[in-house]
């Protein structure tokens, strides 16, 4: 990875600033990437998404949650594959095509979930905690 994804420890006090801090990571990928989302139920991973998402020149308002449909693709400046695998069991995640997406050369993924898959490729890890109202800590590593 090569794209200079901003890193460290971030307080947002509204969804809105989730929003922008992702899309301002967005507009900072240049190439493949791969983020590991993780937070409790509500923590704001698919506002993240939306933000990682607009900066690649994405609609927001066309991503969703892929709670039920466990893949969602996009295109925009880069393919975006927006995964959650929290309905599944670690076997299953072997149908989605993981592998696949993964080695293609131009698509950023973002996996919600990602514990319930072996995933072994260099990522950015995104812990998202609810600190209270609308107030999020998240944390982005390399």
């Amino acid at each position: 990875m090569t794209s200079r994804v901003k890193t460290g420890d971030f307080v947002t006090h509204s969804a809105d600033e989730t929003f922008r801090l992702a899309c301002a990571i967005g507009e900072s990928i240049t190439e493949a990437a791969l983020f590991l989302l993780e937070g409790e139920l509500g923590a704001g991973k698919t506002i993240f998404a939306k933000g990682l998402g607009a900066g690649l020149e994405i609609d927001p308002a066309e991503i969703s949650s892929p709670s039920f449909t466990l893949v969602n693709c996009y295109q925009g400046r880069l393919k975006l594959y927006h995964l959650d695998l929290y309905r599944l069991e670690r076997s299953e995640t072997f149908d989605l095509g993981l592998d696949e997406m993964l080695s293609e050369p131009d698509a950023v993924l973002i996996i919600e979930w990602a514990q319930r898959a072996r995933i072994t490729d260099q990522a950015y890890r995104v812990l998202i905690s609810d600190l209270g109202g609308d107030d999020r800590r998240i944390q982005i590593e390399e």
